[in-house]
C-alpha cells in the first residue's frame, strides 16, 4: 500500500538491488536528504527494513504507523541505549536495520558517526551503503512525478579490529564507499544501464 502510494508520487529507479543481501543481518547506511529517503528504501528494497527514525515524528497518526510498521524512535544528540538495544534486537534476529549516519538531512557524506559500524561489529551484520537522489525539493520545481534514484552499493563486512580505531576505519570505508554511489548518481544523468522503474 505504501509503495503503490510512493509510486503514484515518484518515478522511482533502483539499480542493482541484486547486491542487496537476500538474507542474515543487514545494516542498510544511506545518505539523508528528506524525511521522504526512509519510506522510499522501505518500499522498493528487496527486504523490509526497521528505520532508527528521530523519535519527535512518534506522534499522532504517523507515530502510529511507524509503530505499525516496526520503525524505531531514537533520540538524537546523546546514547539511546532503548533504541540500540532494539535495533540491536533486529539485527540478531536476520534482519535488516536502516540507518542515516549523517544524522541531519544534509544529504552528502561529508560525515558520518560511528553508530553503524559499532551495530555491524556487535552482531555480525553486513553494511550495505544505498545512494538516494531526488527525494529533496528543489526551488522553483515543481514536477508531476519527479525522478528518484535509489543505487545500492556492494555489501561491506563488518569490522573485525576492536576499539574505537576498528570503528573508525569501518566508518571511514562506508563514507567513502557511499559518497561514490552519490557521486555516480550525480554524474549519471537521466539514465541508468541497468534499472529497474517503477
Amino acid at each position: 500500500m505504501g509503495g503503490a502510494v510512493l509510486r503514484s508520487v515518484y518515478r522511482i529507479r533502483v539499480r542493482h538491488a541484486e547486491r542487496f543481501p537476500e538474507s542474515g543481518p543487514v545494516v542498510l547506511v544511506a545518505n539523508h536528504s528528506s524525511l521522504v529517503d526512509g519510506p522510499v528504501l522501505f518500499g522498493v528494497l528487496p527486504r523490509g527494513a526497521a528505520f532508527l527514525v528521530k523519535h519527535e515524528l512518534f506522534h499522532g497518526v504517523l507515530g502510529w504507523v511507524l509503530r505499525k510498521l516496526g520503525q524505531i524512535p531514537v533520540r538524537r544528540g546523546a546514547p539511546d541505549r532503548g533504541a540500540l538495544s532494539v535495533a540491536t534486537r533486529v539485527l540478531r534476529s536476520g534482519g535488516v536495520l536502516g540507518v542515516f549516519p549523517e544524522g541531519t538531512r544534509e544529504g552528502g557524506m561529508a560525515d558520518a558517526r560511528h553508530g553503524a559500524a559499532w551495530l555491524a561489529r556487535s552482531t555480525g551484520a553486513r553494511l550495505v551503503p544505498v545512494a538516494c537522489r531526488g527525494t529533496a525539493p528543489v526551488s522553483g520545481r515543481r514536477r508531476f512525478r519527479p525522478e528518484v534514484d535509489v543505487l545500492v552499493g556492494e555489501p561491506v563486512d563488518p569490522p573485525e579490529v576492536r576499539g574505537r580505531a576498528g570503528l573508525a576505519a569501518a566508518t571511514e570505508r562506508i563514507r567513502t564507499e557511499l559518497a561514490g554511489l552519490l557521486a555516480e548518481l550525480d554524474g549519471s544523468g537521466s539514465g541508468f544501464d541497468t534499472e529497474t522503474t517503477t
